[in-house]
């Protein structure tokens, strides 16, 4: 497994923008594919954005396709969620996740998770 980190949560407001880091250790990090889900409160972990092990392919979730981006830099074992145009019912804890693999829209194909970061947005 790799080990994941993330940073860059915070508070903004909306129409905002905030772009989420996630650090990887311990493995290949171009081997896996990452993925971006996100948790709240008293909600089910969803999914929001994956991207393959070379960051060629990408896919969204329909209610953050065209405000967000996923990237990777595999030079720097590091992976990101650009996010604009922020709304309210963005606020969440946000998790990235790695499996080796293509990408994936299930988080339980995922075995590689970061502790999460919280994004809140004020309306």
């Amino acid at each position: 497994q790799v080990q994941l980190v993330e940073s860059g949560g915070g508070l903004v407001q909306a129409g905002g923008s905030l772009r989420l880091s996630c650090a990887a250790s311990g493995r290949t990090f171009s081997s896996y594919a990452m993925g971006w889900f996100r948790q709240a409160p008293g909600k089910e972990r969803e999914f929001v954005a994956t991207i393959n092990w070379s960051g060629g392919s990408t896919y969204y979730a329909a209610s953050v396709k065209g405000r967000f981006a996923t990237t990777r830099d595999n030079a720097k074992n590091t992976g990101y969620l650009q996010m604009n145009s922020l709304k309210p019912e963005d606020t969440a804890v946000y998790y990235c996740a790695a499996r080796i693999g293509g990408a994936n829209v299930d988080p339980n194909e995922y075995d590689s998770w970061g502790q999460g970061t919280q994004v809140t947005v004020s309306s």
